[in-house]
């Protein structure tokens, strides 16, 4: 299978994943606007073949440039593992009649109206919402669905411009931070715990899932600069308190007719155990999280992905060890990071359970925690019991201090 793969060398993760697909047996042909020089070592040792073009959002010069391209008569698939490029991904499996997600399938995992309008004709509970491009719109909208109201962008990924809003005076100050935005979608707020249900999926057939808890939400840890915020992949997925969620992931599965490949999908679930869908996207979780799944189940999460969408196959065995917590750091001041506290009385209490220690070293210019859940590093850790997980990521988050300068 020769498969072609969008900006294999940024963000992240995509290097591991372009080496997952040619471990996995496929040819790999990348297409990015990184110079063929500037890709990571990784990259460069698994590729088939590199197209560079000036831009990967100029949609229409992209495609022209792919049909152009003799490799292009020989692949057999596209695939894109970052959320802004899934649209274009999708025109260009059109463009090469290639099978996978068309522009009309990958839309409602783009449009977070669509998405709900979607789920909401499959008979699925989603939060109350209405699209707006304006802000008479949004004021309408808000008195409609009621305060609180959680305003969000329509093609927006992760938490970023997401705010909750509790009152009118509220929204009159939200509303000038989103001008940069042409769409938002303005929600119902779902007060409760949120989780993931992330899949490697083959031919709309769930191969592998993954459930994390976020600690806390996503938009409290957005909001507070001094929260270290914490990702842990459950171990016991099947618990009953999980159930309405994996049974709810799996419905909208279906309901959006997604085909093969990852998957990451949001939910809540409130006090009185009534379960609400947040949002999903055609891609994997950032911030490290696939290698999550990894330390959880000690196989190679990327690998069975190549797999899959190479080859409609998953064949490892999948057998959850381990809890595996990421606790994010952030540090305080500004400048390089100079300081760290704590961190050797944490190795020395846990250090058998750390499998990552990701902190910027000291010297290291600091990083803008608005733009990034890595923010300033992190902590993986793993264990068994999820009591054990859930006290140790706590006093790793309140006592390991990084101080910048």
């Amino acid at each position: 299978m020769n498969i072609l793969i969008l900006s294999p060398g940024y963000p992240a993760e995509m290097p591991q994943f372009t080496r997952g697909l040619a471990e996995a047996g496929a040819r790999v042909y990348g297409i990015g606007d990184q110079a063929p020089g500037a890709l990571p070592e990784l990259v460069q040792r698994h590729l088939a073949g590199y197209l560079p073009v000036r831009s990967l959002w100029d949609e229409a010069a992209v495609v022209e440039a792919v049909r152009s391209w003799p490799e292009a008569r020989h692949l057999d698939g596209v695939e894109c593992l970052w959320e802004p490029g899934m649209l274009l991904a999708a025109r260009l499996r059109e463009a090469l009649g290639l099978r996978g997600l068309s522009v009309t399938q990958t839309v409602p995992f783009r449009d977070k109206e669509a998405m709900k309008q979607v789920l909401d004709r499959a008979g699925l509970r989603t939060p109350k919402h209405i699209r707006c491009t304006d802000t008479g719109a949004c004021w309408e909208a808000a008195e409609r669905i009621g305060y609180p109201i959680i305003v969000k962008p329509i093609a927006g990924a992760g938490s970023a411009d997401t705010y909750r809003v509790e009152s009118p005076d509220d929204l009159r100050s939200v509303l000038p931070r989103l001008h940069h935005v042409p769409e938002v979608s303005v929600e119902e707020f779902v007060d409760g715990d949120e989780f993931t249900f992330d899949t490697v999926t083959i031919q709309g057939h769930v191969a592998y899932f993954n459930v994390a808890w976020y600690r806390p939400r996503p938009l409290v840890a957005r909001s507070n600069e001094w929260i270290s915020p914490q990702v842990i992949a459950l171990r016991h997925v099947d618990q009953a308190t999980l159930e309405g969620g994996v049974r709810l992931g799996h419905a909208v599965i279906r309901a959006l007719g997604f085909q093969s490949g990852f998957t990451h999908m949001e939910w809540y679930r409130k006090a009185d155990g009534e379960v609400v869908f947040g949002e999903i996207g055609a891609r994997p979780p950032g911030a490290h999280q696939v290698d999550q799944m990894n330390f959880a189940c000690d196989f190679d999460v990327y690998r069975e992905w190549g797999r899959a969408v190479a080859f409609d196959r998953f064949d490892a065995r999948i057998e959850r060890k381990y809890n595996v917590s990421t606790i994010y750091k952030r540090a305080q001041g500004d400048g390089r990071i100079a300081r760290i506290h704590g961190l050797e009385r944490i190795l020395r209490l846990y250090g058998e359970h750390i499998v990552w220690n990701n902190l910027l070293p000291i010297g290291a210019s600091r990083r803008n925690w608005r733009n990034t859940l890595v923010s300033d590093g992190f902590l993986m850790l793993r264990h068994p019991d999820l009591a054990t997980t859930t006290q140790m990521s706590d006093d790793i988050g309140e006592s390991l201090q990084l101080f910048a300068e």
